[in-house]
């Protein structure tokens, strides 16, 4: 789009620093995210009138979507690109491709409360008595940092979480007296852990003394002519300082769901279009995530008067659906929000009324219930001070469901049997926008420019949203839960085997050696190995017992 007045008034603004740039459309909605090492240069690009004559079609796009944007200054090339990408990862910008993925990046993880400790890569903070160093954005960097760090502070890089004697015979590094081989007793386990903080000290930033020589080095075999010898050194000596360079760690940037330039207009259009008595003042909008039939959730967003509530949000962890079935776990969805709807707007809490389905209302409850959503559609817009008073003690004026006619279609089974079919529900196919509406064959299609299509988008996107976000943590808190995954020679059966058994870490670390070895898989000495390994990640075990079992 061409600079307008605001948006030139707010270059005149941007420095001429390293920073990060979030381009958004008319609605608020972040359509781009991107880094600049000059943010001023680079943001002014996108308002320039050549820019507009390109070939690229998705620039073109973008740039006619462009409604206004925002900065943020950072310190360094490599801090602009952590940014960057945690905010792709955020805000899942339509004009981005790069980083949409849940991979984050490298992180150095070292455990000081081990027997041995070792430096090891994960990409996951999920323990939270280990330290960790970065994250880092060149990864060779990092490995070659590491390296030379095992090399001058003589740590070891074998596997083993207790190495022995065993691994001693075929250990390269021991031989090659790069490790001090505090395993077979050549140093103490305090002084190889005064080893392992020293190069902590290192990788917090205390190495200039190390690069200084690195730098003499360097300098002396370019003297003497030695360019390739030169060449490497100048590369290490490059891969330490971006490796021990302090970043800023970046808090969530508050941004708000966007709205619609005019909700009301957008309200009284749909209502037009789906030959609504009133235009929809609370629309709830549905919607379902799983991988593959695993954690398999739901959510519901509600919009009041084109805007977003987030007090009335709902999530759903779907109990009743075996396998991976989208209408079943819809049909259950609904069935659960709807019914426990009419419980509260009866005066019967939470608790579940005698009845077939689960403690559905009885036949004179229906009845009454629908005279009660004839009034309401009647009585259009709901006021202010009543949505107040209790945001769950009305239902619906629209309902909308993300999915074709299959998900549609049991959404609308489950509302006949409570007895609200009254309540008007449509489904939008995400493929061609197209609207489902029930008994009718033929799908309606609007014009992408129409306001009453961008409301149901925002309701939809909204409701995927929530019920992606929720997916996504309750597969982060099972791989935070489970530190199995870092004991040596563990599989997933005999993994399945201990969670059968014992439920949960917690009671796992209560368990004696004993009752481990009882579990299928696990002999004498793998069960004190995983006890002394589950012992080790816990200072507070160490020191009170199973006073932490206990509390678990």
């Amino acid at each position: 789009m061409p600079a307008t007045d605001q948006t030139r008034g707010k270059l005149s603004t941007v420095p001429h620093k390293p920073g990060v740039y979030l381009m958004k459309d008319r609605f608020g909605t972040v359509i781009y995210v991107g880094k600049a090492r000059d943010l001023r240069r680079r943001v002014s690009q996108y308002f320039h009138p050549s820019r507009r004559q390109g070939w690229d079609l998705k620039l073109n796009a973008l740039i006619e979507a462009i409604h206004d944007f925002d900065v943020h200054v950072v310190r360094s090339d490599a801090e602009a690109l952590l940014l960057e990408g945690r905010l792709i990862k955020e805000f899942r910008p339509r004009y981005n491709i790069s980083f949409r993925d849940d991979k984050n990046f490298l992180l150095l993880k070292v455990n000081l409360n081990d027997p041995i400790p070792r430096f090891t890569f994960t990409r996951l903070r999920n323990d939270e008595q280990a330290r960790y160093f970065g994250p880092f954005v060149s990864s060779g960097a990092l490995k070659r940092t590491l390296n030379l760090v095992r090399h001058k502070f003589n740590l070891r890089g074998c596997r083993p979480l207790t190495p022995g004697e065993a691994d001693y015979k075929h250990c390269l590094y021991a031989h090659l007296k790069v490790c001090t081989a505090p395993c077979i007793g050549n140093v103490t386990l305090e002084q190889y852990r005064m080893q392992v903080q020293a190069a902590c000290d290192f990788l917090d930033g205390q190495c200039a003394e190390m690069a200084g020589q690195l730098e003499a080095d360097m300098r002396r075999a370019a003297a003497n002519l030695e360019f390739e010898k030169a060449a490497q050194l100048r590369d290490l000596l490059d891969d330490i300082r971006r490796t021990t360079q302090r970043t800023e760690k970046f808090e969530r940037v508050p941004y708000n769901l966007p709205v619609a330039v005019n909700p009301t207009k957008d309200l009284e259009e749909l209502a037009e279009l789906l030959d609504l008595p009133a235009p929809p003042a609370r629309i709830e909008g549905f919607d379902i995530s799983n991988i593959s039939g695993t954690f398999m959730v739901s959510s519901m967003v509600c919009f009041r008067n084109g805007r977003p509530d987030r007090a009335a949000y709902r999530r759903f962890r779907i109990k009743d659906v075996a396998g991976q079935d989208d209408f079943a776990c819809m049909a259950e969805t609904i069935r659960r929000r709807y019914t426990r709807v009419l419980r509260e707007m009866k005066g019967k809490g939470a608790q579940p009324t005698p009845g077939a389905g689960g403690g559905q209302p009885s036949p004179q409850d229906f009845q009454q219930l629908v005279d009660e959503v004839a009034a309401a559609a009647k009585r259009g817009p709901v006021k202010a001070s009543e949505q107040a008073e209790n945001p769950n003690r009305r239902l619906p004026d629209l309902i909308l469901i993300d999915g074709g006619k299959g998900q549609l279609n049991a959404a609308v089974g489950e509302l006949a049997k409570l007895g609200l079919e009254q309540i008007p529900v449509i489904g939008l196919a995400k493929e061609f926008e197209e609207i489902h509406r029930p008994g009718q064959t033929t799908p309606l299609r609007l014009s992408h420019d129409t306001g009453a299509l961008k409301l149901l988008q925002r309701v939809r996107d909204e409701s995927h949203r929530l019920a992606n976000t929720y997916n996504a943590q309750l597969r982060l808190r099972r791989i935070s839960e489970s530190l199995l995954d870092e004991f040596p020679g563990i599989g997933e059966a005999r993994k399945k085997a201990l969670f059968k058994r014992f439920g949960s870490i917690q009671r796992l670390r209560q368990a004696s050696v004993e009752e481990i070895a009882t579990v299928p898989g696990f002999g004498g000495k793998t069960a004190a190995d995983l006890k002394a390994f589950l012992e080790s990640r816990s200072a507070k075990d160490r020191a009170a017992g199973t006073e932490s079992g206990r509390a678990g």
